[in-house]
């Protein structure tokens, strides 16, 4: 391997990052005071798609240690920056607060409350205020954070102590730690998914609901870090020792995770059609009639079909280029997904429609959690240099 020294950063892309999240931030905020039902859900869309992304790179690292991966080392420190971004998220969910009341119907002083009458009132008074209250819901969050950041703190912290130390003490380590972690990181996304996304509509459940959430962040967040290994390139950036081979993972990863983004979505479509219950189908009812309806076939067709048959080719996937053109589309895409999830629980059946906020908030929280990953960045190897694998990774052929 060529000699690499610590990554000392580069303001060309840490300074912008942190510049238009905060230009993003306060744009949004100047948005909130002129439309704050608005801008509450377009900084909601903002927030769980950045945050997606980190939870998810943080649950598939702790996977690749518990498989005890080795093809997968060379890139293992982009996940782990993606994962150590968890703390700027739990700042960031500050600025939910107050605009919790223009989100959830539940939430005391909603004026959404207005639009809920009868038995769907005191369903939601008397059988979900247990749950759907605001001190259990901030007792939750400062569950769900705490997990992410001390798994996240952990394994980074042990990864780059072995930068110095060397040994197998450290793998041996993570890859104890892993596996005991994933039932409480599977648990608090899912959970998180509940309370974020799906409390939007409280008389609708779906126990998959959270699967279907993460299997789209997963997505997003292996093209994040595919988008991540085709950049590094130059002086102490790892891209410029990573093979086709592990171009060519990145991308059945990528395939296999758009496939299981279609199952997930068609296996609740289907269960909730196919029960017909009056407090489940007005979900799918909404998306399925009406102004709704061009983008839910759309979905299928951008997000399943397109990229499926696409990433199909070996030959895009050994070419990292093309194979980042698809992963920049799968980024949009999963924001389309998500604005899919989001944005009819205030527009309802007047159908798609467009604020501009839901750009700024995404910039500026993508913008903020950006800058923060490469700040973490800086002063470490980009690849996990003493690691007692790292040859074997670095020798990788695909079979």
């Amino acid at each position: 391997m060529t000699a690499m020294e610590r990554y000392t950063g580069t303001p060309k892309l840490m300074v912008p990052a942190f510049g238009l999240g905060v230009v993003g931030l306060v744009l949004t905020a100047v948005g909130f005071f002129m439309n704050p039902e608005a801008t509450s859900f377009s900084y909601l869309l903002g927030f769980t798609y950045w945050v997606g992304i980190s939870v998810a790179a943080l649950i598939m690292l702790a996977i690749f240690h518990t498989a005890k991966a080795k093809w997968l080392i060379v890139l293992r420190r982009t996940m782990e920056t993606m994962a150590i971004a968890v703390p700027v998220f739990a700042v960031l969910f500050l600025g939910l607060i107050p605009a919790l009341k223009y989100l959830y119907p539940w939430f005391p002083g909603s004026p959404l409350l207005a639009n809920i009458h009868g038995v769907e009132l005191e369903h939601l008074a008397h059988k979900q205020h247990g749950y759907l209250n605001p001190t259990f819901f901030a007792i939750r969050q400062v569950i769900y954070f705490a997990v992410w950041i001390f798994v996240s703190t952990r394994l980074h912290g042990w990864s780059t102590k072995q930068d110095e130390a060397g040994g197998l003490d450290l793998t041996v380590k993570q890859r104890r730690f892993s596996p005991g972690a994933l039932p409480f990181l599977g648990l608090t996304i899912t959970f998180a998914a509940f309370d974020w996304l799906m409390s939007l509509t409280p008389m609708w459940q779906s126990t998959i609901y959270g699967v279907y959430y993460f299997s789209g962040s997963f997505l997003a967040a292996f093209c994040v870090l595919l988008l991540a290994t085709v950049n590094a390139q130059g002086k102490d950036l790892y891209g410029s020792v990573v093979k086709t081979s592990h171009y060519h993972n990145l991308g059945k990863l990528m395939l296999a995770f758009t496939a299981f983004w279609a199952y997930i979505a068609f296996s609740q479509f289907l269960l909730v059609w196919i029960a017909n219950i009056p407090e489940e189908a007005p979900f799918y009812g909404l998306r399925m009639f009406g102004p709704w309806r061009p983008l839910s076939i759309a979905l299928f067709w951008l997000h399943f079909v397109l990229p499926f048959f696409t990433l199909l080719s070996r030959k895009l996937k050994e070419q990292p280029r093309k194979l980042a053109v698809v992963g920049v589309y799968l980024l949009l895409i999963h924001a389309v997904d998500l604005y899919w999830l989001i944005w009819p629980a205030f527009s309802g059946e007047a159908g798609p429609t467009f604020h501009w906020t839901l750009i700024t908030a995404w910039v500026g929280v993508g913008g903020v959690a950006v800058g923060y990953a490469l700040m973490r960045a800086r002063g470490r190897y980009t690849l996990p240099v003493k690691d007692p694998y790292i040859a074997e990774s670095l020798r990788y052929v695909q079979p």
